[in-house]
This record gives C-alpha cells, sequence and structure tokens, in this order.
C-alpha cells in the first residue's frame, strides 16, 4: 500500500480523508500546524484532531517551513497538499499570509520535488471553485459569458443577480464546467489558482501525476464551529446555539453547490487509486445549487428555533453571485458519484453540532474586521 502524506490533514477535510486511507490499510502521513483559528485555542478540544492523533503519524509544522516539509516528504509516496489558508473575505485584507501559506508553502513542497531525493508519483492538490469567480452564464444576447464582478453601484441599488454588460438584462447562471473562464475575484480564488498550475507545471516536467480537485462548497460533521470565516452552515449554527439573529447577506437568493464531507473523501480517494491519469482539474460538487435563504430557514426549522432571519441587503466585496459545478468529467475520468442529498446531509450535519458545545459567537468581530477594512457595504 502507498505510503500517503496530507498536508492540513488535521482539518476537515484532511481528517475525515485520513480515517477513510487508514481503514483501507493505507499508511498516513499528516503535517499540519494546528492553527487556532481553525482547531481552537486549546488543541485539546479539537475535533478533528482528536479524531486522528492516534491513527497515524502526525507532524506538526508548518508548510512554509523546508524543514518540516522535508520531513513530512520522506518515504511518502503520494501527496494530498490541503494545507491552505481559506474564506474569500478574510483573503482580502491578509493578502500576505494566505500568498506566503498557499503560493509560498505550493512552491517550497515542489521545490523540494525538483531538486531533492524521494519517492512522491502523485500529487493531489486541493483547488477550489472560487477559482471560477462568478462562472458560466448565458446571455440571450451574446451565448456563453463569464461575467465579471459585480458593480458596486448595482448592488448598493439591491440589483444583485448579474446582468448583461450591454442589455442590462439579467444573464442566466450555468453549471460550470473545467474549461470555464479562470477568473478568480478574491485574493483566495487567485492562490488557489495559482497552487493548480504550479503543481501541474512542475509535477509534468518530473514525470509525476498530478489531479486538482476543484472542490466546492464543502459541509458535515466536523467543521469548525469556532472560524466565522468560512462556511455558512456553521456560521449560521453557531449564531443559532447563540439565541442571535442569522444575518443573510444580499436577498437570500444567492446560491451555492454544497457537497457533503463523505462524498468528497470518496471523489479524493478516487482520485488517489486512479492511474490512467496523469494530470487534469475536476470539479468535485454534486451539480445542484441552494439559496442562502433556505439554508437559513432549514437550520433554524432543525434547531427548533425562533431567533430572526434578517435580510439586510448587505453585501461582501469578493463575493460571487451564484454556483453550481458540472461534474461530469469528475464521473467520466474518476467515476465520481455524489451520494448525499443536502436534505439528509444537514440533518446529519446538525445532529453532529447538537452534540458539541457551544462555542462562542465570533461572526461579529468578522463582520467589524470586513467593515473596517471597507469590505463589507
Amino acid at each position: 500500500m502507498e505510503n500517503i502524506l496530507i498536508s492540513g490533514g488535521s482539518g476537515f477535510i484532511g481528517s475525515n480523508l485520513a480515517l477513510k486511507l487508514v481503514s483501507l490499510g493505507y499508511k498516513v502521513n499528516v503535517l499540519d500546524n494546528l492553527s487556532s483559528q481553525v482547531h481552537t485555542d486549546t488543541i485539546e478540544n479539537s475535533h478533528t484532531f482528536k479524531s486522528i492523533k492516534d491513527k497515524v503519524n502526525f507532524i506538526r509544522g508548518d508548510v512554509r517551513n523546508r524543514n518540516d516539509w522535508q520531513k513530512a516528504i520522506s518515504n511518502s509516496t503520494i501527496i494530498i497538499h490541503l494545507a491552505s489558508e481559506t474564506g474569500t473575505g478574510q483573503s482580502m485584507y491578509q493578502i500576505e499570509k494566505y500568498v506566503q501559506v498557499n503560493c509560498g508553502g505550493t512552491a517550497l513542497m515542489l521545490d523540494i520535488l525538483s531538486n531533492e531525493k524521494h519517492r512522491v508519483k502523485k500529487v493531489v492538490v486541493a483547488s477550489s471553485r472560487a477559482i471560477y469567480g462568478e462562472g458560466k452564464y448565458h446571455s440571450k444576447k451574446f451565448g456563453f459569458v463569464y461575467p465579471n464582478a459585480r458593480d458596486n453601484i448595482q448592488m448598493t441599488n439591491g440589483q444583485f443577480e448579474l446582468l448583461c454588460s450591454i442589455t442590462k438584462i439579467p444573464l442566466l447562471m450555468l453549471s460550470t464546467d473545467e474549461d470555464s473562464k479562470i477568473h478568480p475575484s478574491s485574493i483566495y480564488g487567485i492562490t488557489k489558482s495559482n497552487q493548480e498550475q504550479m503543481v501541474h507545471v512542475v509535477c509534468k516536467s518530473l514525470g509525476i501525476s498530478s489531479i486538482a480537485l476543484r472542490y466546492q462548497n464543502v459541509y458535515g460533521p466536523g467543521q469548525s464551529l469556532s472560524n466565522p470565516y468560512t462556511g455558512i452552515l456553521s456560521v449560521f449554527s453557531t449564531r443559532i446555539l447563540n439565541n442571535n439573529s442569522i444575518n443573510i447577506f444580499e436577498d437570500g437568493k444567492q446560491t451555492r453547490d454544497f457537497v457533503f464531507i463523505d462524498d468528497v473523501v470518496d471523489a479524493t480517494v478516487l482520485a488517489i487509486q486512479d492511474d490512467s491519469i496523469k494530470s487534469c482539474s475536476l470539479n468535485i460538487g454534486t451539480g445542484e445549487s441552494t439559496t442562502v435563504l433556505k439554508i437559513g430557514k432549514l437550520l433554524k426549522k432543525l434547531f427548533n428555533s425562533e431567533v430572526n432571519i434578517d435580510i439586510s441587503k448587505q453585501y461582501r466585496i469578493g463575493d460571487i453571485r451564484h454556483n453550481k459545478a458540472d461534474i461530469t468529467k469528475a464521473r467520466e475520468l474518476i467515476g465520481f458519484r455524489p451520494k448525499v442529498s443536502f436534505e439528509f446531509g444537514i440533518k446529519k450535519f446538525v445532529e453532529w453540532v447538537k452534540s458539541q458545545e457551544i462555542y462562542s459567537d465570533m461572526y461579529d468581530q468578522s463582520i467589524n474586521e470586513m467593515k473596517n477594512k471597507g469590505l463589507m457595504k
């Protein structure tokens, strides 16, 4: 069996993937810095870290440190590179950190693979739907279009849908396929696109297989309840458990493609095990979209809560309007088929949240940070 390294392996996706791989008989090494934003200030309270600490070879280290990478890569045959700073909003003002971790950390890994002895034959890198920006749309006048980020004046006036730049008629959202234009609207999206490009270019030159998995909005039991910068299911749940109202940006009709953690793990395992692919990028989602307002209402119902849902018409610079992945390529190349419906998945998520300690609600703090940086309008 392969000796697999997972960078960021004690995070939400990484820990679930590690447990799956261990159950399949793989030897798993994990490199992770146990960031307090993800794991809370007390590591002993980290659900994901506790779930793997006695089952994998754990290396506490930072992807910005060459020695940590060298230690982790030794004897590894496959690298699953998940370690990343995540969150579109935060990336717009923690620019240096996002670039250093996401781009710099990936560059260090690839530099070692290019200049030092190793046994690595495949790299799977976690990419993101954020690389597409607003994604793929259809215009009655121009056909397929890839609109730029929405105009501030337009959104200030409460017009949140994407409009044709010439006719000003609303565009029709389409499923975004892998051949769609890459034009991210956040620093986070830029760094994920950069990671993909670096991995594909360098691995091809070295004869190493490379697969970039463009994860959509991943959710499920185990995702951080203390990090207010990623995951609206966690943010809304924490608000509800602290008896605070749910603030929904724009008009609540914006959509996302939510994919359950088990499906993401299955897709990643398929990518690991497929030896026929030399280099490709794949969307990993469900191909379906759900409105943010529907999520708020579902969570309120499942938690049996009476908190208010406030549709604030606020908007955040860098946010996209809609998102839905075309997963045809992943189905054809690696046999990926999502199995968990959103209705079932959100129930499993809520059941897990109810079993957890109620975390402090850091939402208002994060909103104030973005307001102070001019990113919340």
